[in-house]
């Protein structure tokens, strides 16, 4: 282990509890903030194309959530096995660990490409895009897809390095792939303006742009991963694909995939409920999720790294340590977004406006659902930091319940009452799609406050019934 590497340790397991969370978090955050600009100006694309390319967009990227889903129950179930190898010091267990969670992912990969590729058009029906944006949905899920395996090897490269709290490589690794990505949308846009195809066709590019991103990121995961001077770098022989550490990924990874699998396919059934109120609602709702997205998705870097502090503080036997990240990361994270809720607040109209695209109805459609949606910021940050300290803990089966009940009690419910009562309907019009969303958000993130409560107690219990 290298000097830098012994440092960062001892600063995870005993320095100052502050400057670790945020030597951790603030290149995830960074990268966080600047994706979601980045996000912004690929949804401005997209909207520049036409209000039927945002709304495939914005249905898609539920199915490629619910693909990634699979990727990110590898990262943070393997992330929490190798924090705490990491945090007790046995370093061979941990390149054993590496080794064998990449290729894992890498054989779960190729397997989904394989088989979702010649099932998309059935699949795409399934989850009820409506049959004006089927066929062009077709062939762009085809192609995120693609992107996707690329994305799998990223995935775990990165929980590798978030478990050793090293961060400041995925913050470059990401800004480059927004940059690449960004960099050949615009192109995009320049060449249908110039005439080289049409306006409607654009929507290909897309994919295309995010699959020749992430394939850059991916030459430089591999080859770090692969590089001599890595003290942890892959190889097959160190591969033990035993019960003793798939059992535990297994037990840690099926509910996060779950967790992330029903919520993507629940929001997907969201999309299909509000094409039923007119196909560019779903395109509104989705504008709104990226304008929100701005205060509410960079604290996950605050969460990434109070999981990964949590973990490596277990696996140092340091439960008291471990939880306090708990309330240091809920501070940060409800500062964050307060500041930023007022940032967005002022530039509110200006924004809506420039994704409108002097389109008065889809600028009022926005309007409507982000004036609900956006009031519960404070609550989504509870919930971050619930989620990271239970990711943390290794207590995937309650996060899982958790965002299951965000969905399927929580919001699902209300969107219908509004959607299904004739009266409300009438009364609340598009607004009642922000106000579920706005319902859901913010019960979930209480409840995750009352479970962060009984949880924290029980543990503290376990504690101080050991000493």
């Amino acid at each position: 282990m290298s000097e830098k590497e012994k440092k960062r340790r001892e600063l995870m397991l005993s320095g100052s509890q502050f400057k670790a969370i945020l030597t951790i978090s603030l290149p995830l955050v960074f990268y966080a903030s600047v994706g979601q600009l980045f996000q912004l100006i690929d949804t401005f694309i997209a909207a520049n194309m036409s209000a039927n390319t945002i709304s495939t967009v914005s249905f898609v990227n539920q199915l490629e959530k619910m693909l990634m889903a699979v990727a990110s129950a590898l990262s943070i179930s393997g992330g929490v096995l190798i924090a705490r190898s990491f945090g007790s010091g046995d370093m061979q267990k941990v390149r054993r660990q590496i080794s064998t969670l990449f290729f894992s992912a890498l054989f779960i990969g190729g397997a989904i490409l394989a088989l979702t590729i010649p099932l998309m058009y059935p699949i795409l029906r399934l989850l009820g895009m409506s049959e004006e944006l089927l066929f062009k949905g077709t062939v762009y899920s085809s192609l995120v897809v693609v992107s996707v395996i690329f994305q799998f090897i990223n995935q775990i490269f990165f929980a590798v390095q978030k478990s050793r709290g090293s961060t400041k490589i995925i913050m470059w690794g990401n800004l480059l792939v927004l940059f690449i990505k960004t960099s050949l949308n615009i192109t995009t846009i320049r060449l249908i303006e110039n005439g080289v195809f049409e306006r409607e066709n654009g929507i290909y590019f897309l994919p295309i742009a995010s699959i020749a991103a992430h394939f850059a990121l991916t030459i430089i995961a591999l080859a770090k991963m692969t590089s001599k001077k890595n003290p942890f770098r892959l190889s097959l022989r160190e591969t033990e694909f035993k019960k003793t550490f798939l059992a535990p990924l297994a037990s840690l990874g099926v509910p996060v995939f779950l967790e992330k699998f029903i919520f993507a396919f629940g929001k997907a059934f969201v999309n299909s409920l509000c094409a039923t109120m007119g196909t560019t609602v779903v395109g509104a709702l989705g504008v709104s999720d990226r304008i929100c997205g701005l205060s509410t998705n960079p604290i996950g870097g605050f969460q990434e790294a109070e999981s990964s502090l949590v973990s490596n503080n277990l696996g140092n036997k340091n439960v008291k340590r471990a939880i306090s990240f708990f309330y240091r990361t809920t501070l940060l994270t409800m500062s964050y977004v307060v500041v930023f809720f007022i940032i967005l607040f002022i530039f509110r109209v200006a924004i809506i406006n420039a994704f409108a695209k002097g389109n008065a109805s889809f600028a009022r459609e926005i309007d409507l659902i982000y004036y609900w949606e956006r009031l519960d910021t404070i609550l989504i940050a509870l919930n971050v930091s619930v989620m990271g300290l239970l990711y943390g803990f290794g207590k995937t089966k309650i996060t899982m319940i958790l965002n299951t009940a965000r969905l399927f009690v929580y919001r699902i419910p209300v969107l219908l009452l509004f959607m299904k009562v004739p009266s409300l309907r009438e009364a609340l019009g598009i607004s009642g799609v922000g106000i579920a969303m706005c319902v859901s958000n913010g019960l979930t993130g209480l409840t995750a406050g009352v479970v962060a409560f009984f949880f924290i107690r029980r543990e503290m219990k376990k504690v101080a019934g050991s000493s």
